[in-house]
Formats: structure tokens, sequence, C-alpha cells
């Protein structure tokens, strides 16, 4: 895809710094850091490829249903105030962005490698060393590592497994949200963040990029049909 470079570090940078100031501030002025984060998706997405677009829109979509069910009614993850921050939907897509950007910068062979071996030895260390026993994140892992073997998209996968995990640790270390212990009505042990939180990012990119195709086709059917109107 071809995405800019420098989305790699920008990206991360933006939203560490979001964390940061959130975890500083009410609702008022997270509900302001919500407007804003939109305002940078959308100034990012404009000079990409329709395909690229249509990937994020369709990321932010599906994210954003994963984290109303996830947070708010299932109640894996809490986010520091409770809700879900306006800012949250529109930082998926900076977040698949940047993965993105990384693909596009390191070799694909070396990214994969590191995304496999990393997902591996965090969903080891999660069942064996890491201070609260992490038995749901292990069963993502096995996961992720079935789509870096096998899909062609792999690269963008490793690029967006290595962000996620850089935010998801900085993001709770910092306090903006908090994994529970175990899986709500389920009992099963859960990491904080889980190690294979970053499997769920595979799902939103996955299907992104089946509806993508359908949204830029329709979009251009749209403007097809209007077209001799506005004439």
């Amino acid at each position: 895809m071809n995405v800019p470079r420098w989305y790699a570090a920008a990206g991360p940078a933006y939203i560490a710094a979001l964390l940061a100031i959130d975890t500083q501030v009410g609702l008022r002025v997270q509900l302001a850091l919500g407007v804003v984060t939109w305002l940078v998706l959308f100034a990012s997405i404009w000079p990409l490829a329709p395909l690229v677009r249509a990937q994020v829109i369709g990321v932010v979509f599906f994210a954003t249903i994963a984290e109303v069910t996830g947070s708010l009614i299932w109640g894996v993850y809490r986010y520091r105030l409770h809700n879900l921050p306006l800012f949250i939907p529109p930082a998926h897509g900076l977040v698949y962005l940047s993965g993105l950007a990384l693909a596009g910068i390191v070799r694909e062979r070396p990214l994969v490698a590191v995304a496999a071996a990393g997902s591996i030895a965090w969903g080891l260390a999660g069942l064996t060393v890491l201070p609260r026993l992490d038995v749901a994140g292990a069963f993502g892992v096995p996961l992720l590592c079935l789509f870096l073997w096998r899909s062609r998209f792999r690269a963008t996968y490793a690029g967006v497994f290595v962000m996620v995990s850089v935010l998801e640790l900085y993001g709770t270390s910092i306090g903006t949200w908090r994994w529970a212990v175990t899986l709500p009505g389920l009992g099963i042990p859960d990491g904080n963040p889980p190690s294979g939180v970053a499997s769920g990012y595979v799902w939103f990119d996955v299907m992104a990029m089946l509806v993508a195709p359908l949204l830029v086709a329709g979009t251009r059917t749209v403007r097809a049909r209007l077209a001799p109107a506005a004439a």
C-alpha cells in the first residue's frame, strides 16, 4: 500500500501524546481531543488511494463495534472514565495506517518473523513469568500466527501487531485503560494487556480488506449515477 513512511512514526507519536494528555483531563477536554483526533484521521487519509481510505474506514467501523461490545457491554476492559472516549475509534484508524507504513519500510520476512516470535514469547510469558496469569490472551496468539503464516497480507498484520503491542503496553502502563483480571462471566485469567490483543486487530483488518473493494465500487457507482443528473 502506498502510505507515506513518516506515518509509521507520526501515528504512534500522536497517539502516545493523546493518551498521556487524556490521563490529566476531564470529560469535556476528552471530547475535544476526540474531535481533534477525527480531524487528524481525515487529514491523514485524504491524500491516500481510495482503497486505502476505504480500508481505514472499515477498520474504524469494525473496531468501534468491538469497543462497544468489549468495553461498554462485556466489561473485558474499561477506560479511565468508564466510557468509550471519542478519540478511540479514529485512533484505531491511525494505528492501522501506522502499521501499513511500517510494513512498507521493513522487509516482509524479518517483520513477520519479529511479530511471530514476539507474540509467541509474550503468550508464553503470560502463562509462566508475568505478574498476571494470561490464559485468555494466549488463545489469541495461534490465530495471529496463522494469519502471519498463511495470509498474503501478513506484512500488514505484522506491522499492525508491532504498533498495537507498543501502544497497548503504553496505554495500560499510564492508566488510560485497564483489562479485567478475568473475563467477565467466564472467569478465564486475562493479562493487562493480554498477549493476544493484536489478534483482535487482525479481525478488524481482515474485515476491512474484505469490504473495502465493495465500498470503493459502490462509491464509484453512486458517482456515476449522479453525474448525468448534475450535468
